[in-house]
């Protein structure tokens, strides 16, 4: 029984979330394809928000919508999407017709240096925001001597615009499980946790069946299933948080503990869950792994870009033309996604877009020749993330945009650091005078650029600098628009 201490950092205590209509960045933007439904998202304030229900492809969604997105690769191998949509395999018998644990069986015939060599040669960097190297976070805990090491996966997919891991765990269960224990073998951890947020309770049923599964078959449990190993999974169900998708928090939170950040260093790869070291990686991240034991670092590396090796699963929001999941090589520009995957919007004229959440800069129409990269999307102020490509139209002003993002950083914060904890609510409600009154005094203009860079210099984690990349963007690419906004 955790205490009210933990229980009162959570939005959706004693509720599921999938019972609720959604208010997320790709359902406001979409606001006017049905404002009933967003009505219906913003009125029931008082029982917990929901900032995205991993819908985003239908937006405005709601719970019990039943559509699945469009599956389409733009890329010279398929390494994510290859067990998704029309090729699900949500059920052992079904993930082994279609080749699943092959990897796991490689991986055992061998030694654990022969998968970290692999994951190190092939340039794979976490698709979960920071794109840090995979291979430097497992040989750091390979490197730890405790004999007991724990290996996690981030399933806290709460950037508001991406749903890529959503659908991996609801169509690929299996495929984290195995993947979990290749990364486990390799570092020398015998336990693994998959922390899943309330709002997916489809991927929670699925992967339970799959645990249960795979223990009946012997490939988790504790009989060595191979070369003298033995490794199981662990679910652990969120109760609303998005703070809880940064690590630290949600190693707390699987913990019991109040999921603030944690300082760092140490980090998780010297200690995390329960002090041990610990390897955390976000769904897609680890997706990548079975393809990459079973066809080669080299094959890996000759996908994408310098410095972006490899794909990334782009999830497209409902107001383009297309909207789905795209399995794309790093190196595609942003114009191509917009032109060429989604096929241009539906609704109106362009007027920017977000890849990777709204805590990341947004990209002007001027910028959409950038390609896709972690160094290229950084060099303008913008980032990969987890690849939630967010459109937005001239129905949505940017006055609204950053009350919007504001808002959701204030209220999702956890409290621990005053940039973050103050700072952004100060700013909601400097944008929120100018979205309900037309505008805010002059002195405001200031001290919401002052709040941005405090929040840039002094925030403990990403929460807090995300903020600040979206609202840097916002000055620097929109500045004609907001300038009415102050009064002179």
């Amino acid at each position: 029984m955790t205490s009210p201490d933990v229980e009162s950092f959570y939005h959706l205590r004693g509720e599921v979330a999938a019972t609720r209509a959604c208010r997320g960045l790709a359902c406001l933007v979409a606001r006017g394809n049905d404002p009933v439904r967003w009505q219906a998202a913003c009125e029931r304030e008082g029982e917990g928000r929901v900032y995205c229900l991993g819908r985003c492809y239908q937006a405005p969604a709601a719970a019990g919508d039943t559509a699945r997105p469009h599956v389409g690769v733009r890329s010279r191998e398929v390494v994510i999407v290859r067990h998704l949509g029309e090729h699900a395999a949500p059920t052992l018998d079904r993930y082994r017709a279609q080749g699943g644990y092959q990897a796991l069986d490689r991986a055992l015939r061998g030694r654990p240096e022969d998968v970290l060599g692999a994951i190190e040669q092939s340039e794979l960097r976490g698709r979960g925001g920071a794109g840090f190297p995979a291979g430097r976070k497992w040989r750091a805990v390979f490197a730890q001597p405790d004999p007991e090491k724990v290996v996690v996966a981030n399933a806290d997919e709460g950037d508001p615009g991406a749903y890529i891991d959503r659908m991996i765990l609801e169509d690929n269960p299996h495929g984290v499980l195995e993947v979990l224990a290749v990364a486990g073998y390799a570092v020398g951890a015998r336990r693994g946790y998959v922390y899943l947020r309330a709002e997916y309770p489809d991927a929670g049923h699925r992967l339970a069946a799959a645990i249960d599964q795979a223990r009946k078959a012997g490939l988790l449990g504790a009989s060595p299933i191979g070369n003298g190993f033995a490794f199981d999974v662990h679910l652990e169900i969120g109760r609303g948080s998005y703070v809880c998708g940064e690590e630290t928090s949600l190693l707390n939170a699987i913990e019991g503990r109040r999921p603030e950040v944690r300082a760092r260093p140490p980090y998780p790869a010297v200690s995390g869950l329960f002090g041990r070291p610990t390897l955390v990686h976000n769904v897609e991240t680890l997706a990548a792994v079975p393809w990459i034991v079973e066809h080669g670092a080299e094959a890996y590396r000759r996908l994408g870009i310098s410095g972006s090796r490899g794909t990334k699963v782009l999830s497209l929001n409902s107001l383009f033309r297309r909207p789905g999941l795209y399995e794309v090589e790093f190196g595609l520009s942003v114009r191509q996604i917009v032109d060429e995957l989604g096929g241009g919007l539906a609704s109106g004229t362009l007027k920017g877009v977000i890849i990777g959440g709204p805590l990341a800069g947004v990209i002007p129409p001027s910028l959409l020749d950038t390609p896709l990269g972690f160094d290229e999307l950084h060099a303008i102020g913008a980032s990969v993330g987890h690849g939630g490509v967010v459109a937005f139209d001239q129905r949505t002003s940017v006055a609204e945009l950053v009350h919007h993002v504001f808002d959701f950083g204030a209220y999702e914060s956890c409290g621990k650091c005053t940039p973050c904890r103050l700072g952004a609510r100060r700013i909601e409600e400097i944008f929120r005078q100018i979205v309900t009154a037309g505008q805010a005094p002059a002195s405001s203009r200031d001290q919401w650029l002052a709040l941005t860079r405090t929040l840039a210099q002094a925030s403990l984690c990403g929460h807090g600098t995300g903020l600040a990349d979206f609202a840097v963007s916002i000055a620097r690419y929109y500045a004609q628009e907001l300038e009415p906004c102050f009064a002179s």
